[in-house]
């Protein structure tokens, strides 16, 4: 998930980063390759082939500036993302899911935030999308052990996006069809900034 408010900086993950790091910047596939519009394959194997599928993918998350990423993305046909974002609260969350469950509240409790959204596989480019308010979301870790995350606002959106992903959904079939138009001329506009190696090129330039 891309978000344009929560910049993490290009190239190395922060120091204090609980994901798997020393991983490899990929390519990030596009919205209309077929792999970001089906149901992913369950993830069954922990091993050390899993550990660095997701080192690449954390690194290339940082390195498009980006707060989630699911294999997808870097064009890897397996049920698992990662995140590193913050909650309404300012409070900064990480984590690896495997095979993610998403739930979601029901009835009087479910109350809808209308924020802007916005997908690194159709960079630069963001539109409002109506996303419940909280979000949890079960799976595996990277070992195979259970684990659980929710929170609220930009945190919920972000584990109900790369869930998403897992699914074969791309945010913008959760659009209208004028906003989803409004969404693609946008991402036109800005092709120019993301050439088709990004975010490789960006993470590989020199600094200072």
């Amino acid at each position: 998930m891309s978000d344009q408010h929560v910049p993490n900086g290009p190239g190395a993950p922060p120091a204090d980063t609980a994901l798997p790091g020393g991983g490899a910047v990929r390519p990030i596939t596009r919205w209309g390759e077929s792999v970001m519009h089906r149901v992913q394959e369950p993830v069954t194997d922990f091993d050390e082939t899993l550990r660095a599928l997701v080192a690449d993918m954390v690194a290339t998350m940082y390195a498009a500036d980006g707060v989630g990423l699911a294999a997808c993305q870097i064009g890897v046909d397996r049920s698992v993302f990662v995140f590193d974002c913050p909650d309404d609260d300012h409070v900064r969350h990480q984590g690896v899911v495997c095979n993610p469950v998403l739930f979601l509240p029901t009835g009087k409790d479910r109350r809808l935030d209308d924020g802007e959204e916005g997908c690194l596989s159709l960079p630069g480019a963001f539109v409002d999308c109506a996303r419940p308010t909280y979000a949890r979301v079960g799976g595996q870790g990277l070992d195979g052990e259970p684990v659980s995350y929710a929170g609220t606002g930009l945190l919920a959106r972000c584990l109900q996006h790369e869930t998403d992903h897992c699914g074969g959904t791309v945010f913008g079939d959760r659009l209208g069809k004028r906003t989803r138009k409004k969404l693609f001329k946008e991402a036109e506009a800005h092709a120019e900034e993301y050439p088709g190696a990004w975010p490789v090129a960006a993470a590989e330039a020199p600094t200072g």
